[in-house]
């Protein structure tokens, strides 16, 4: 019986690209001035591993190469969307970036507080708690 390792292969390509795009879209948003710069490599990382799998006799590796396409592809989208979420105040601004100085003072909803970095209690917070948790961090 042969065995067929694409499965598992295109399995670890999706969650190592996934979790890979989100830290680093995160990381790389937040620290980086000029935002046209990672989106243009992650589409030149994504057109080349688009024409990588295109190009590999690999069954396996084609496979790898087009789900790391799509997925870089996907995060120059992302770089955009999470620019607007600290615009909207779903995801902390750092003030230490000009960029993102300049949607603190634009934008009232824009905050540096991470809605993420809170202790779980088990419980939602209601309104006003989360309100607290805002000033607190400003």
């Amino acid at each position: 019986m042969e065995m067929n390792f694409v499965g598992i292969v295109a399995a670890l390509a999706t969650f190592f690209g996934v979790w890979m795009g989100h830290v680093l879209v995160r990381k790389i948003e937040r620290e980086t001035v000029r935002l046209w710069i990672p989106i243009c490599t992650a589409l030149l990382l994504g057109t080349g591993f688009g024409v990588f799998s295109l190009l590999t006799p690999s069954l396996i590796l084609s496979a790898a190469g087009g789900i790391f396409a799509v997925t870089f592809w996907w995060d120059a989208l992302e770089f955009v969307r999470q620019q607007n979420r600290i615009k909207h105040g779903h995801a902390p601004a750092n003030r230490n970036n000009p960029r993102h100085a300049k949607i603190l003072e634009k934008y009232p909803e824009a905050t540096t507080f991470d809605w993420l970095d809170r202790e779980p209690r088990g419980r939602k917070y209601s309104a006003e708690e989360l309100a607290a948790l805002k000033a607190g961090a400003k």
